[in-house]
């Protein structure tokens, strides 16, 4: 699966407690994420990350269109609930795809847990049949 891994700057440390605690199930899938994010699980885990920009440099975007092309599988993006973002319109724009292309999105610790749970059993088989069908109809 291929897993997005994102976080605001006052979530950042939730992110890297959470990568730590399921690294075992999160170095078998392919691991994308934002620019600071990505380098600071990586520090922390020693997990083989593709990172992209920052958020507010892009990176949100770039995550964005991989869920555009349907190579995104799972988006866990910790979100600051509390603090303005001057990139906003870009977080919504990536929310909204993930809507439209069915992409389950964990926007907290506690949703995130369910979520890799759930991808430890294998609830995620879906995503494979769906991207399969999506690959032959190119």
């Amino acid at each position: 699966m291929n897993i997005a891994l994102i976080a605001h700057d006052k979530k950042k440390q939730d992110i890297i407690h959470f990568a730590v605690a399921y690294r075992p199930v999160l170095r078998e899938h392919t691991l994308y994420a934002t620019g600071t994010t990505g380098l600071k699980i990586v520090e922390a885990t020693g997990l083989s990350i593709q990172r992209f920009r920052s958020g507010p440099l892009g990176g949100d975007q770039q995550i964005g269109a991989l869920i555009a092309e349907n190579k995104m599988d799972l988006v866990i993006f910790f979100k600051d609930p509390l603090t303005a973002q001057p990139h906003e319109p870009d977080i919504s724009a990536l929310i909204r795809l993930c809507d439209v292309y069915q992409i389950p999105l964990a926007s907290n610790m506690a949703s995130a847990e369910l979520f890799i749970h759930a991808l430890e059993r294998g609830d995620f088989h879906w995503r494979h049949i769906i991207r399969n069908k999506g690959e032959r109809e190119e």
